[in-house]
């Protein structure tokens, strides 16, 4: 693990401080933060210790032997304090990080220009159309989500057969969902809860276990001994495959959100919404409902902007790991 000194305000430190202790595998441990000397004579910033200003970072590096300094953006640090900063680091061997104000945008995106001796970050705006979308929606989706269901019609009907032998009801769940540009449709799955499922919610709601606006319980009282299992290991998301074939949804994608927490959303997750949402995703294979909703919006919105083929590909890959491991399934 790397010791890292923050230079910054609050609200920059805070963020990239529980980014980095969420992700631990980028090697990065925030020792320390320096803030603007007129913000001096605070203890600590988001839990981290104040270990000195602008005007004493050198000091501060070899008071808690750090061996990184991350420089993040701050009205109060000019480059040419940022220039002098750097000379005075020099000697110590102490690697220097400038981070841009961009969050969650992938390095293919970005490129540097230098402008008479003035970095330049240039940035590319998301690709949310064109030819690769075309081969994403004709080959990934229509063609693998095809095959699928050939391949495994045998299981669905076996596990719709034996829904409606183990409990009353329909084999099969809809539900509606919001899609692509804010469209409803209605999302098929094999049901795993009993048909008194929805009107149990209401006296359930003080057991949610999950933040934000999902509702989660690990041990809900509403799901059904097979349904268990067939959360367990994903199995119930297959007919969902149909939704892919339809054009309603993606193999990869953001999560299917409810109308209602749609309405409920910020303006920023509205962004979510450009792309149609998938079977899969960053957030099933990061952790599904381990995860807390900030994570699981901030992976949606990741995935949307940095969108590939190659991309697709991984999450699908990891999502047989996931499965496998059904860490994050209830």
């Amino acid at each position: 693990m790397r010791r890292v000194i923050v230079v910054g305000d609050d609200t920059t430190v805070g963020e990239l401080h529980r980014q980095l202790a969420r992700h631990q595998y980028h090697g990065m441990q925030v020792v320390g933060v320096c803030v603007p000397p007129q913000r001096d004579g605070r203890n600590s910033v988001d839990g981290i210790e104040v270990v000195g200003t602008f005007d004493t970072i050198t000091r501060a590096v070899i008071d808690v032997a750090a061996d990184t300094v991350a420089i993040l953006p701050c009205p109060e640090l000019s480059s040419a304090m940022l220039r002098r900063l750097v000379w005075s680091l020099e000697s110590t061997g102490t690697d220097i990080i400038v981070a841009g104000a961009l969050l969650d945008v992938a390095g293919p995106r970005t490129s540097l220009r230098p402008i008479d001796g003035l970095p330049m970050l240039h940035l590319d705006h998301a690709e949310l159309a064109g030819s690769r979308w075309m081969i994403k929606r004709f080959f990934f989706d229509v063609f693998s989500a095809s095959l699928l269901l050939i391949l495994l019609s045998p299981l669905l009907l076996a596990v719709a057969l034996a829904i409606r032998v183990t409990s009353s009801g329909p084999a099969f769940f809809r539900q509606t969902r919001v899609g692509k540009d804010g469209e409803n449709f209605t999302i098929l799955k094999l049901r795993t809860m009993y048909l008194d499922a929805e009107s149990r919610l209401g006296e359930l709601a003080a057991l949610n276990e999950h933040d934000g606006l999902l509702f989660k319980i690990r041990h809900d009282p509403r799901v059904t001994p097979l349904g268990r299992w067939l959360r367990r290991f994903s199995i119930d998301e297959l007919p969902q495959l149909f939704n892919v074939v339809a054009g309603q949804m993606s193999l990869v994608g953001p999560r299917p959100p409810l109308p209602s927490e749609v309405a409920e959303y910020p303006d920023d997750l509205m962004r979510r919404l450009v792309v149609k949402p998938g079977v899969t995703g960053l957030w099933q294979v990061s952790g599904r409902a381990d995860l807390s909703w900030e994570d699981s919006m901030r992976l949606d919105l990741r995935y949307v902007e940095n969108w590939s083929l190659t991309l697709d590909l991984v999450v699908l890959l990891r999502t047989v790991t996931a499965v496998v491991r059904s860490a994050g399934a209830y």
